[in-house]
């Protein structure tokens, strides 16, 4: 869309700058950045064939927020039923990885993440990594506010036993 197309829908124009904080919302449901990309497409046609729907006054984050989980739970349900074959390369042989100690400790974090369960990395991001407030992370999970605190307590926790930093 030009610029000129998007001044004159302010409701598009605030879905497209939003499309970074979706990208990173993705990538908590997807490790692979291609299928984190796929899913926020996805999202974002979603949103764009049912904006209608959306209520003004309300937040259109929250809103495509949750559209994308909704979205990433459906496509697992069916990718489940469906079991697709191995994402990884056949010969089993990764990249090599840099010594940095700086990469080496970002691959520790991601790992720790990989590890948590579904529930508590949507948490952890929502809140810790996207800034969203406990209210609002509540609203997007469709949970209460006491379950976001704890699951964030609790995702916390464990990637400090997982990085060995917890006392």
């Amino acid at each position: 869309m030009s610029e000129k197309q998007l001044s004159r829908d302010p409701a598009r124009a605030d879905i497209v700058r939003l499309i970074p904080a979706l990208r990173a919302f993705a990538r908590t449901f997807c490790r692979n950045p291609t299928d984190a990309d796929d899913l926020v497409q996805e999202t974002l046609m979603k949103a764009l064939a049912n904006l209608e729907k959306f209520e003004p006054g309300t937040k259109l984050k929250s809103w495509l927020f949750t559209i994308m989980r909704n979205t990433f739970y459906t496509r697992s349900k069916v990718l489940g039923r469906e079991a697709p074959g191995l994402e990884e390369c056949v010969s089993g042989d990764s990249p090599m990885e840099a010594t940095q100690e700086v990469q080496t400790r970002a691959r520790e974090v991601q790992r720790a993440l990989a590890k948590l369960p579904p529930h508590y990395r949507e948490v952890l991001t929502l809140v810790a990594i996207l800034g969203e407030s406990y209210e609002s992370a509540a609203e997007i999970c469709n949970v209460a506010v006491g379950t976001v605190k704890s699951r964030l307590n609790r995702a916390r926790h464990q990637i400090l036993l997982e990085l060995g930093e917890d006392d």
